[in-house]
């Protein structure tokens, strides 16, 4: 059913107390703040494509009176994919750049226009902006393209996630 979901009366569910919905388990419902709900996902590194990015989303969440949520994702790197071994794990490295972003963005008057929060992820950049916008419910996700012959040989983030997205991806050049 598209739309809202009313539960089910206690009375009428069946085995609610001795079944457990697999769906439920499946899928964690990660809090968000619902002042942004419904807001502009964008993803900012600090590059001037995502900066661009940025401008626009700022644009685009001030229009339409919702917040934005501006994604970073850091660094994850694989350490069994050179190995030949499966499946991959990943490892974290220590990166420290989201806190100076949130610093200069923290300063920055352009942002006083839109409430605004910064997301830290660690992960696939495609899968995590994707993942924070199902948490968020956003409208949208605006990404700066990738120019350079490592988006031309692995394909850029901003094509991938237009291909897998369930929501409108904006690509800003």
């Amino acid at each position: 059913m598209a739309g809202h979901e009313y539960p089910e009366p206690a009375d009428r569910r069946r085995g609610a107390d001795s079944a457990v919905d697999p769906l439920a388990a499946a899928e964690p419902r990660h809090s968000c703040d619902p002042a942004f709900r419904h807001g502009v996902v964008v993803g900012f590194d600090g590059s001037t494509s995502s900066e661009r990015a940025l401008a626009y989303a700022i644009g685009m969440a001030s229009r339409s009176g919702s917040g934005l949520i501006i994604v970073h994702v850091a660094n994850r790197l694989p350490t069994t994919v050179w190995a030949g071994c499966e499946p991959p794990v990943f490892v974290d490295v220590p990166d420290h750049r989201t806190e100076v972003l949130g610093l200069e963005l923290a300063c920055a008057d352009y942002l006083s226009e839109v409430p605004w929060i910064l997301v830290e992820r660690g992960g696939d950049i495609c899968h995590e902006l994707e993942e924070v916008g199902r948490e968020y419910e956003a409208d949208a996700i605006v990404v700066g393209s990738t120019h350079g012959i490592v988006g031309r040989i692995f394909g850029s983030v901003a094509g991938r996630l237009a291909r897998r997205a369930q929501r409108p991806v904006v690509v800003i050049p």
